[in-house]
C-alpha cells in the first residue's frame, strides 16, 4: 500500500471515530451545557486522557516502535515477541501500582493538579442554593468522577503498546477505529439519560463508568487484532534489562514531546477551573478542531514513524527524505484550508453542533471565539506530528525534549498572563502560540543538523497552498454575510445545515480548483490516481 493509501486508511478510521465523537459532544452539550457537572466530567476525563495521549501518541509510538522495528528487522519475530512481553509485563505492574496510588490520593490530585480552581472556589451568595451546586459539591463530584475514570489510563496505555505492535506490522486499521467504542458507549449512556429524564449528576456518573467500560473494550479489540495478525504476548515477572532501560531513556522525553498538544490543553483546563464554565467552553471548542487534527495529524503520526524507522534502519536515506517531504506536503494541503475555514465561520459551526437543550445561545459566541483561536494553531500541531518522527526514528529524544519543554513553559506563562484579561480566549491563544513555537523549533533543529532537506517542489506547493487557502477564506468571509439569515442567530437547524453545506461545498470547490490550477497539488499524482480508478472500474 502506498504512503497516501496508509494515511487514508488511518485517517478514514479516525474520521469515523471523530464523527461519532461529534455526536457524543452534541448530546453531552444538550444534556449538561456548560454547568458544574459538565466541568467536573471534563476535568476528570482530561487527566487520564492526557496520559492516554502521552502513551498512545508519544512514548510508545515514538520510542517503542523504532526499538520493536529494529528487533523485528535484525533479530526476527521471536526476539521481537520476547522484547514485547518484557515491556508489557513491566508496563502492567507499573500502571497497576500507579492506578491504586492515584485513586487513594485522588482528592489531593484534584485540588493541586487537575482542578486547583475548585480548592479556592467561593460560593456566590446571590444565587439561591436550590439553583446552584456548591463549591464543595463541585469538588466532590470531580473527585468521584476522577476515581471512576482513572483506570482508563491503564487500559489505554496497554492499548498503546499493542497498537504499536500492529503499526510495526503495518496493520493500522484496528488501532485507529478502536476509539469509536468510547463514543458508542457514551452515546448509549446519553440516550438512556434522555429517555429516562435522568438528572445531570446521574448522567455524569454513568458517563464516567462508560469511559471505564469503553477502555476495557478497546483493549480487548486491539488484542484480538494482534492475535489475528499472528503475534502474541504474555505476562512474566518484570526484569531490568538493557532493552527496557533503552526504552525508558527514549520514552520519557518522547512522551513529553508527542503529547505537547494534550499537555497544553491540560494546563489550560487547570487554569480555566478558576472560572465556572470555562473548562466546558474549552472542551466544546476543542472537539471541532480535533476533527481535522485527528484525521491528518494522527494519520501522519501513526504511519510516518514506522515508515521512517524502517527506511533508516535499512540505510535508505533518500527514501526517508522523500517520505518526510511528502508527509509535510500532505499535512499542509489539508490543514491550512481547514484552519482558515474554522477561523472565518466558527460561530455558525458551533451553533449547528451544540445550540440546543442546556446549551444556550449566549454560549455559542464564547465557544466560537475559542474555536477561531484554536484554528490558528491547527497547522502547527499537525506539523509537530510530521517533524517529531524525524528525531524519534533516529532514537533521538533528548534534543526535541528541550524544544517541547520551552514551548510548554511558554504555554503556561502565556496562559497565566492572558487568562486574567481574555479569560478562556487567552488560554486558547496561548495554546496556539505555544504550538507554533514548538513546530518552529523542531523544524529548525532538523534543518541545522541536516536531518531534513526541503525539496523545491515542497517549498513551491506550500506557498501555493497558503495562497489558495487565503483566497478561499476571503470568499467564505463574503458568503458568511450573504447567508446570515440561514446560519445566524435564531435560524432553524434545517436552515443551518443547508447554509453550512453550501458554504463548505463552495469553499472546497474554490480551494481544490485553485490548488489544481496553480499546482499546489501534484497534478501528475492526481492524474495517476484517477487513471487507477478508471482501470479498476474497467
Amino acid at each position: 500500500m502506498s504512503l497516501a493509501g496508509k494515511f487514508a486508511t488511518v485517517g478514514g478510521a479516525t474520521l469515523f471515530s471523530r464523527i461519532f465523537g461529534f455526536g457524543r459532544e452534541m448530546m453531552m452539550a444538550s444534556a449538561l451545557g456548560i454547568g458544574p457537572v459538565a466541568d467536573a466530567f471534563n476535568l476528570a476525563f482530561r487527566f487520564p486522557n492526557l496520559f492516554r495521549r502521552l502513551f498512545a501518541e508519544g512514548a510508545f509510538n515514538s520510542a517503542f516502535i523504532p526499538l520493536f522495528a529494529r528487533s523485528l528487522e535484525e533479530e526476527g519475530e521471536e526476539a521481537a515477541r520476547d522484547f514485547a512481553t518484557e515491556i508489557f509485563s513491566t508496563l502492567f505492574v507499573v500502571l497497576g501500582t500507579l492506578t491504586v496510588v492515584a485513586m487513594v490520593f485522588m482528592p489531593a490530585l484534584v485540588k493541586t493538579i487537575i482542578a486547583p480552581g475548585l480548592a479556592t472556589c467561593v460560593d456566590d451568595p446571590t444565587v439561591p442554593a436550590r439553583q446552584a451546586i456548591s463549591c464543595d459539591d463541585r469538588l466532590a463530584i470531580t473527585i468521584a468522577y476522577s476515581r471512576i475514570m482513572f483506570p482508563y489510563l491503564a487500559c489505554m496505555s496497554m492499548l498503546a503498546m499493542v497498537s504499536g505492535i500492529l503499526n510495526a506490522f503495518r496493520r493500522f486499521f484496528a488501532a485507529a477505529v478502536a476509539p469509536s467504542i468510547l463514543n458508542f458507549v457514551l452515546i448509549a449512556v446519553l440516550v438512556w439519560g434522555f429517555w429516562h429524564g435522568a438528572p445531570q449528576r446521574e448522567v455524569g456518573y454513568l458517563m464516567s463508568w462508560g469511559v471505564l467500560v469503553a477502555g476495557v473494550a478497546q483493549l480487548l479489540m486491539v488484542t484480538v487484532a494482534m492475535r489475528i495478525a499472528g503475534f502474541g504476548i504474555g505476562l512474566r515477572v518484570p526484569r531490568w534489562t538493557r532493552k527496557l532501560k533503552r526504552l525508558l531513556v527514549l520514552a520519557g522525553p518522547a512522551a513529553l514531546i508527542g503529547g505537547i498538544t494534550q499537555i497544553n490543553l491540560f494546563v489550560g483546563q487547570a487554569i480555566a477551573s478558576y472560572k465556572p464554565g470555562a473548562v466546558s467552553i474549552l472542551q466544546y471548542a476543542d472537539r471541532p478542531y480535533q476533527l481535522p487534527l485527528g484525521m491528518v495529524g494522527v494519520a501522519i503520526g501513526t504511519v510516518l514513524l514506522p515508515e521512517l524507522a524502517r527506511s533508516l534502519k535499512a540505510g535508505r536515506i533518500a527514501e526517508a527524505q522523500h517520505t518526510q517531504n511528502r508527509s509535510l506536503e500532505f499535512a499542509l494541503f489539508l490543514t491550512v484550508p481547514a484552519a482558515v475555514a474554522l477561523f472565518v465561520i466558527p460561530d455558525p459551526i458551533i451553533r449547528l453542533i451544540y445550540e440546543r437543550g442546556a446549551f444556550e445561545p449566549s454560549t455559542t459566541h464564547a465557544v466560537g471565539a475559542v474555536l477561531g483561536l484554536y484554528a490558528l494553531g491547527l497547522p502547527a500541531f499537525v506539523l509537530i506530528k510530521v517533524f517529531s518522527p524525524g528525531y524519534f526514528a533516529r532514537e533521538d529524544t533528548r534534543t526535541p525534549m528541550v524544544v517541547t519543554g520551552a514551548s510548554a513553559l511558554a504555554n503556561i506563562v502565556l496562559s497565566l498572563a492572558l487568562f486574567y484579561t481574555m479569560a478562556e480566549q487567552g488560554i486558547a491563544l496561548a495554546t496556539t502560540l505555544a504550538g507554533w513555537i514548538n513546530a518552529g523549533l523542531l523544524f529548525d533543529g532538523l534543518r541545522r543538523r541536516g536531518l531534513w532537506e526541503l525539496d523545491r517542489a515542497l517549498a513551491k506547493r506550500a506557498a501555493l497552498v497558503v495562497g489558495s487557502s487565503l483566497a478561499m477564506g476571503a470568499v467564505l468571509y463574503v458568503l458568511r454575510a450573504e447567508f446570515a439569515a440561514w446560519i445566524g442567530p435564531g435560524s432553524k437547524v434545517p436552515e443551518q445545515v443547508s447554509g453550512i453545506l453550501v458554504l463548505v461545498a463552495v469553499a472546497m470547490a474554490i480551494y481544490f480548483a485553485l490548488a489544481l490550477a496553480t499546482g499546489a497539488v501534484d497534478r501528475a499524482l492526481v492524474k495517476r490516481l484517477l487513471n487507477r480508478r478508471k482501470e479498476r472500474r474497467a
